[in-house]
């Protein structure tokens, strides 16, 4: 996509581990264009988040090393930029929602402080003007009592507040991307709601495009354009969401989409998919989903699949679909 704003090419991210070196993310390729927003789904430890830390180069090294042909945001190539240019992107022009605000905010720094940081950081603002803008945004993020709310500690919020602050941390720079990392997480279901048209109502009015990570399906056909599905650390499909949901091709989509619960199930079991998410550490030769897919052929256990476009806008990665 040669307008994207963000273009990955071939990213990998390993770790070393004693149990030998384990490959979180493997060849990845993913596109956002400005202003849209893509949903990158998946179980638990599929390489979901560590693509994401990736992207804002925050993996550790060591253990990490991140390899790839490109991370191109903006037309700058992050694999090549320095310590330095992150930074200054990092917080600017893309902002992180991790996914556990309790872990991802400073217990020991009052909120205000930490609202107002990359303000002062990244556009000069003076420690008053910061805080001034701080309490204005976490009026608008929906904070009852902003300007009090300066000066308590996270430990104090509930979690949809504390939610609300890391919202209002990552866009108060108004950054062109902002990474969404499981934002509605442990939130109560009417919690979940206002979060979700929170960041759809700041998205819209400043035109952000948005990486939407998360294991809930609900989550992207709620907010998404876009949709990739992660297993094993590689994309195996990927489509407009509309497209992907109405007709999907990996037999792992397929379980995914026959997991969500539906109106009018009071009798039925949900699906599960039989099987867990392979150690990044285990060798694979075949395709990584082999061993839970029902589907699966001789082939799919001793010569891994290639992503290969179906339809205009569909890829897979199965021999099913393999011209």
């Amino acid at each position: 996509m040669p307008d994207a704003l963000l273009a990955i090419r071939g990213l990998s991210v390993h770790f070393k581990t004693n149990g030998g070196v384990g490959r979180a993310v493997d060849t990845v390729d993913l596109c956002i264009a400005p202003g849209e927003t893509l949903g990158l789904v998946g179980e638990s430890g599929c390489g979901k988040t560590v693509t994401a830390m990736a992207v804002m180069g925050l993996v550790p090294s060591p253990p990490g090393r991140v390899t790839g042909e490109a991370i191109r945001f903006n037309g700058l190539n992050l694999l090549d930029a320095d310590s330095e240019t992150r930074r200054r992107i990092r917080g600017r022009d893309m902002g992180m929602i991790f996914q556990e605000p309790m872990t991802a905010l400073n217990p020991v720094l009052t909120i205000g402080r930490q609202v107002a940081e990359p303000l002062m950081v990244h556009l000069g603002l003076s420690r008053g003007d910061a805080l001034a803008k701080a309490a204005r945004w976490l009026d608008r993020v929906r904070i009852p009592s902003a300007k009090r709310r300066l000066a308590a500690y996270p430990h104090e919020l509930s979690g949809g507040m504390r939610q609300r602050v890391m919202i209002a941390m990552a866009m108060i720079c108004r950054p062109r991307l902002l990474i969404a990392d499981e934002p509605t997480t442990a939130l109560d279901v009417t919690t979940q709601r206002q979060i979700l048209a929170l960041m759809a109502s700041l998205k819209a009015e400043l035109n952000t495009a948005m990486l939407m990570i998360t294991h809930d399906l609900g989550v992207v056909a709620q907010t998404a354009g876009e949709m990739a599905v992660m297993y094993a650390g590689r994309i195996v499909e990927s489509a407009d969401v509309a497209s992907l949901f109405a007709t999907p091709l990996h037999t792992y989509t397929k379980g995914l989409l026959q997991s969500m619960p539906r109106l009018g199930m009071h009798q039925e079991r949900l699906h599960e998919i039989p099987g867990t998410v392979p150690a990044t550490t285990e060798s694979i030769e075949g395709c990584a989903f082999a061993g839970r897919c029902s589907s699966a052929m001789d082939r799919c256990r001793h010569a891994a699949p290639g992503l290969e476009r179906v339809r205009p806008g569909h890829k897979v990665r199965c021999w099913q679909y393999a011209r």
